[in-house]
């Protein structure tokens, strides 16, 4: 039995029960059931500001688990609130520290916006413009708008509504085709590499 791809959820927001966390909470409820391993990132509150004099070895502690944790996962999955019309400064923050690594580049990612409708398109243009300075693969198809509201929350603080938990493992499956199909294309480049050597 092959090894649940793993995807790292990372929430934009740092407000405590935050709606975008939840949303990322039941995408790591879920994802047993299509065979993902969701990870949830909870370093964002820890990340330095982002100093270019910095972004060179030895990164900064926390700058460097983040990396990691990108680099270790086959694919991304972001939820994250509008502020003032584009990304809260904190994530925009921690997406700053990725801009100087390769960890992103050409790694399947995809969000969920669980703003209300008509908002939150200032945050996903945003982000679609800076996960393009990264080389983010930005698989489209897995990139959905599912609003949600304090009273879809159960106990867990996951999203209880049958139909929302269906569309997000439907996310993490797409997520998870694109970062197989990633893996199959690295290989076969290795494999032509090696016949040419």
């Amino acid at each position: 039995m092959s090894t649940p791809p793993v995807i790292l959820l990372l929430s934009g927001s740092l407000r405590s029960g935050s709606t975008n966390e939840a949303v990322l909470r039941t995408a790591r409820a879920v994802a047993p059931s299509v065979r993902v391993r969701a990870v949830l990132y909870d370093g964002l509150a820890g990340l330095p500001h982002f100093n270019p004099d910095d972004d060179t070895d030895p990164l900064p502690v926390p700058v460097a688990g983040l990396r990691e944790a990108i680099d270790s996962a086959a694919g991304m999955l972001i939820c994250t609130p509008e502020y003032a019309g584009t990304l809260p400064g904190s994530f925009k923050n921690l997406l700053d520290w990725t801009v100087g690594g390769t960890e992103i580049c050409d790694k399947p990612v995809a969000w969920v916006g669980a703003a209300a409708p008509g908002r939150g398109g200032g945050a996903e243009a945003t982000l679609r413009t800076v996960l393009g300075y990264t080389g983010a693969d930005i698989v489209a198809p897995a990139c959905v708008n599912l609003p949600v509201d304090r009273g879809m929350l159960g106990a867990d603080g996951t999203v209880t509504d049958p139909e929302f938990r269906r569309r997000v493992g439907e996310t993490l499956t797409l997520l998870a085709a694109a970062a197989d199909a990633r893996t199959r294309a690295l290989a076969a480049d290795g494999a032509a590499d090696a016949g040419q050597a």
